[in-house]
């Protein structure tokens, strides 16, 4: 905790029960001094009047060990604490930590077992210091008025409206796809689009959607250089966003039904993840691919501030925030934003950089692959949502392989890791499906690939920055 400043220190007021809930200290910055303080005390004898009395003589003795740069004070309300009890019909409370808390390994018994409704609370209160609110009187309308009728667009919702990025946004069952953008994409573009270098970059993009019609973010990042935010209004500009469906996740030009056209399939998107478990002979600490996020590192509710991104203005656009370069920039401006191709290619005897990747499947330059991709070319009858023209199960048959040639790269860099690993009899590994991933380790100091700084390949990031 005092490693990160952005972290308050937590109090449980019983260490051993998981259903604790701590209360939270704030850190503050104090120039103090800790003192080391002793008490001593001398017995003397003293007669009066023939008797003996003891009179305690107390000395202190002071010494300054330091000084003291950060305290932290508990300033907050402590929360309600919530016990694993029971109320049975008599009123009397009954513990149920033995029976609900799993201290080692149990037997199916331990699970079967008929238990009282235990439900704790989901969450707790994200606020521990009492604010003022101050209440609204209630809206005096004119005469006349009705209440709206309730529906879905006056509700609160779980999830905040969408921003106004002008994006336009295409689900897999929608019947018509849009032929050209909003006029505010539009707009948008041409206010900011004011010197040549910006002209240029949308020439390039127009061209890149004219040999290909389908690409992802990343693939588009790793081909031109642009600044990432004025990536956002530029693709807008050019394309629409497939939410759902084979091309989920990807941009498509303007006016391309890939539904209608056979030959799309190549640019379908694959969902693929690195398998790590022992069942493939290593465990997630052993996998040379770092995890883009770890649970170590999560920030729950408690902490005190968080870092605020800078918004980028309309104004700084104009100024060719994405065409001049800054001071101290090592890049040239002609591939500052630039990404590496392995950001959206998979190559064989290359590790992916992250541990999920999104790629089009056209993006798999490994022959093997692509035989699976084409099995049914020119028999293509029905673009289904889940395989699109593939035929079914392309894609866990393209993750199995994938894997293979994974679990190969690893078994060569790190052979100690394979010295019990059996295999089949004809010497292929069998490896079961299953695409989850486990993110929940420490990142390797050993780090064989480093991406370009700023890449992202997750697909709710990018759906993030428009919805």
């Amino acid at each position: 905790i005092y490693a990160d400043p952005a972290k308050r220190l937590e109090l449980y007021f019983r260490p051993k029960d998981p259903y604790c809930h701590p209360v939270c200290a704030n850190r503050f910055p104090t120039s103090t001094m800790l003192l080391k303080v002793k008490r001593k005390t001398k017995k003397k004898k003293q007669h009066l009047d023939g008797e003996t009395q003891i009179q305690p003589e107390v000395q202190f003795e002071m010494e300054i060990l330091g000084t003291v740069t950060t305290v932290y004070k508990f300033q907050g309300m402590s929360d309600f604490q919530y016990l694993a009890m029971h109320s049975g019909p008599d009123g009397k409370q009954t513990s149920m930590y033995d029976k609900v808390l799993m201290l080692k390994p149990e037997k199916e018994e331990f699970f079967n077992r008929e238990l009282p409704l235990y439900i704790p609370p989901p969450i707790f209160s994200r606020l521990d210091t009492p604010v003022d609110y101050f209440y609204r009187p209630d809206i005096q309308h004119r005469e006349g008025y009705n209440n709206p009728q309730v529906s879905g667009e006056n509700l609160i919702g779980l999830s905040r409206a969408r921003r106004p990025h002008n994006a336009i946004f295409v689900n897999f069952d929608d019947e018509e796809i849009p032929t050209k953008p909003l006029d505010a994409a539009i707009q948008t573009w041409k206010k900011v689009c004011t010197n040549p270098v910006d002209k240029k970059v949308e020439e390039e993009l127009r061209k890149l959607f004219e040999v290909r019609p389908v690409w992802s973010r990343n693939a588009v990042k790793a081909n031109i250089s642009v600044h990432p935010d004025k990536l956002k209004l530029l693709l807008l500009y050019l394309a629409y966003y497939m939410l759902t469906g084979p091309w989920r996740s990807l941009w498509v030009r303007f006016g391309y039904d890939p539904r209608k056209h056979p030959e799309a399939k190549i640019y379908q998107v694959l969902d693929f993840r690195i398998r790590c478990g022992m069942k493939y002979g290593y465990a997630p600490n052993d996998m040379p691919v770092k995890a883009k996020r770890s649970t170590y590192n999560y920030s729950l509710p408690i902490t005190v501030k968080k870092p605020v991104s800078h918004t980028v203005s309309v104004h700084d656009l104009k100024q060719g925030l994405g065409t001049s370069g800054a001071a101290g920039t090592k890049k040239p401006a002609c591939s500052r934003y630039k990404l590496k191709e392995s950001i959206y290619i998979f190559r064989e005897g290359a590790l992916p950089p992250y541990r999920q990747m999104f790629y089009q499947l056209c993006d798999l330059n490994v022959e093997s692959l692509q035989k699976i991709i084409h099995r049914n070319d020119g028999t293509e009858s029905e673009c289904t949502e889940r395989d699109g023209w593939c035929l079914p199960k392309t894609s866990d048959d393209l993750r199995d392989s994938m894997s293979l040639m994974i679990k190969q790269i690893i078994r060569s860099t790190r052979p100690a890791l394979f010295s019990n690993t059996t295999s089949s009899e004809d010497g292929k590994e069998q490896l079961p499906y299953e695409s989850g991933e486990d993110e929940d380790d420490e990142e390797e100091e050993e780090e064989e690939f480093k991406p370009s700084d700023g890449s992202e390949n997750e697909m709710e990031t990018e759906i993030l920055d428009y919805v």
